[in-house]
C-alpha cells in the first residue's frame, strides 16, 4: 500500500474536538477514495459508504427532509444490516459528493447533530456547468482540504527511501554540504522516473510491481482519455470543444520559448474572451496550475501577481510526459532531449512546488530578464532557476546585482549538481526542490 501524507492531516482532523464534516477535494484518480476509506476503517469501529458516481439511488436519501434522523432511516433502508450507527464510532463517507448536491446541503445538519462524522470526496466541485447546485454550500459547517497525486517524497517512500535518508538530505541542505555520492546518483535516479511515471497512485503502483515505463504509459495515457471525457460528459455544451482544445494545447504552449499561455496557440485568433472559462474549467477540475508573472520579484506573491499574464503547467508531471510523442519517456530516463528539456524540468518544479501548496510565480520582462519562479522561501523572496544540465543564471545575477531596485540577496538555481554555494547563489539539485518547503 503507497504510503500517503493525508493520512496525517485526516488523523489531525479526527483528534481535533471542534472538528467540522470534511470534504476531500482533487483530480479524479488522485487516491481520495482509497486515502478515505482506509483511514476510516483504522480509525473508526463502524464505516457507511455511499458511492453516488456507481450508484445514482443514493441521491434519493438526500432528496427529501435533511434532518439526520431521516437520513439515517434511509441509509438504514437501501444498505441494509452493514450500516451501523453508533454516535462517536461511525464516520458515514460520501464519496464523489459532486453527484448528489444536497449531500453537501446535508453537512450542515450533520454538523449541528454533533453524533456522527461525515467526510465527503470530490472530484469535480466547483466546477462551471457541473451538474446543479446544492440549496447552499454549507459555508462555515465544512474544512475542505485539497488531495493532490502523490509528490516526489511520497513516491521516494514507495521506493524505498526512508525518513532518515530524508533527514540526511535535509541536513546537507541547511548546512550546504554535498550530498553523499551514492545517495546522489539514487536520488539523480530516481527523480528521472518520477519525471515520467508522476504521482497518480495507480500509475506508481504499476510502476513498484513492474519497473517498468510501457504499462505506466498505457495507464496514464486512458487516465488523460477520462479526463477528456469528463470535458465532454460535464462542460455546458457551449465549452466542451474549447476545453478540450485548451488542454490539447498544453505541450505546444510549453514548447515555445516564451513560456507564457496565449490563447491563439489553442487556435488561431482565440481570446482570453472565447477561451478563459474553458481553461478555468480545467484548473478547477485540479489537472494544471497556473504560475503567474509578476510586476515585480517581490514580497506578497499574490499582491504583485499579473492576473491575465501566467504560464500553464500540468499538475502531474507524468501525465504531462504521456502528453507527449512517443519515446519521450525513454529520451527522459536518458536525458536525451534537446530543447524540450527546458520545458519538462520546469513542468517537474511546478509539480513539485503546487503539491507543497505553493503560489507558483515567475517574473518576466520585456527586455529579456526572467526568472523561472519566485518563491518566499524562509522569509525572502528567493529567486529559483531550473537548468536540466549545466547553464548560466544571467537574469537572477542582474536581479542580485541590483538590489536597490529588487531588494532580493538569494537565489537558487536547481539542477544536475550537487550542493554547494557561489556567494548569493546557492545550487541544488533538482530532486532537492521537494525539501524548499519552509515559508
Amino acid at each position: 500500500m503507497l504510503q500517503r501524507k493525508i493520512q496525517e492531516t485526516l488523523l489531525r482532523w479526527k483528534q481535533s474536538p471542534d472538528r467540522l464534516p470534511l470534504i476531500v477535494k482533487g483530480c479524479r484518480q488522485c487516491g481520495k477514495t482509497f486515502s478515505v476509506l482506509s483511514f476510516a476503517r483504522q480509525n473508526y469501529s463502524h464505516v457507511v459508504y455511499l458511492d453516488f458516481f456507481r450508484n445514482a439511488a443514493y441521491a434519493s436519501i438526500f432528496s427529501g427532509s435533511l434532518e439526520v434522523d431521516q437520513i439515517i432511516l434511509m441509509m438504514s433502508a437501501l444498505l441494509g444490516p452493514e450500516a451501523v450507527f453508533e454516535p462517536g464510532e461511525t464516520v458515514i463517507v460520501l464519496d464523489e459528493i459532486q453527484e448528489c448536491p444536497e449531500a453537501r446541503t446535508a453537512l450542515k445538519y450533520f454538523q449541528l447533530d454533533g453524533r456522527f462524522d461525515v467526510i465527503g470526496t470530490g472530484s469535480l466541485l466547483g466546477v462551471r456547468g457541473y451538474g446543479t447546485e446544492p440549496r447552499s454550500v454549507p459555508v462555515g459547517y465544512e474544512t475542505v482540504i485539497d488531495m493532490y497525486p502523490l509528490d516526489f517524497d511520497e513516491f521516494l517512500w514507495a521506493n524505498g527511501i526512508t525518513a532518515s535518508m530524508t533527514g540526511l538530505l535535509r541536513r546537507c541542505l541547511n548546512e550546504e554540504t554535498p550530498v553523499p555520492e551514492a545517495l546522489h546518483a539514487r536520488l539523480r535516479q530516481l527523480l528521472l522516473q518520477y519525471v515520467v511515471v508522476g504521482g497518480m497512485p495507480a500509475a506508481v503502483q504499476l510502476f513498484v510491481d513492474t519497473r517498468q515505463t510501457a504499462p505506466v504509459l498505457r495507464l496514464q495515457r486512458d487516465i488523460v482519455r477520462s479526463y477528456e471525457d469528463d470535458m465532454i460528459k460535464y462542460a455546458e455544451k457551449g465549452d466542451k470543444g474549447r476545453i478540450a482544445e485548451c488542454f490539447r494545447s498544453i505541450p505546444r504552449q510549453l514548447s515555445r520559448e516564451n513560456k507564457k499561455f496565449q490563447y491563439a496557440t489553442v487556435r488561431k485568433g482565440a481570446t482570453a474572451r472565447q477561451y478563459g472559462g474553458s481553461l478555468q474549467w480545467i484548473e478547477d477540475a485540479g489537472i494544471i496550475s497556473r504560475c503567474y508573472n509578476l510586476q515585480l520579484p517581490e514580497l506578497p506573491l499574490d499582491g504583485n501577481a499579473i492576473e491575465n499574464v501566467f504560464k500553464v503547467y500540468m499538475k502531474d508531471t507524468g501525465l504531462f510526459i504521456s502528453m507527449l510523442e512517443d519515446g519521450t519517456q525513454f529520451d527522459v530516463l536518458r536525458g536525451n532531449l534537446c530543447g524540450y528539456k527546458g520545458a519538462i524540468f520546469e513542468n517537474l518544479i511546478a509539480d513539485i512546488f503546487a503539491k507543497m501548496g505553493r503560489c507558483l510565480c515567475y517574473y518576466h520582462k520585456d527586455s529579456g530578464l526572467e526568472i523561472d519562479f519566485v518563491i518566499r522561501w524562509r522569509g525572502k523572496c528567493t529567486l529559483v532557476e531550473v537548468k536540466s544540465g549545466t547553464g548560466n543564471v544571467k537574469s537572477a545575477k542582474t536581479i542580485l546585482r541590483h538590489p536597490e531596485k529588487y531588494h532580493i540577496d538569494q537565489c537558487i538555481k536547481l539542477g544536475d549538481y550537487n550542493v554547494g554555494r557561489q556567494g548569493q547563489l546557492l545550487t541544488l539539485p533538482l530532486y532537492m526542490a521537494f525539501l524548499l518547503d519552509e515559508s
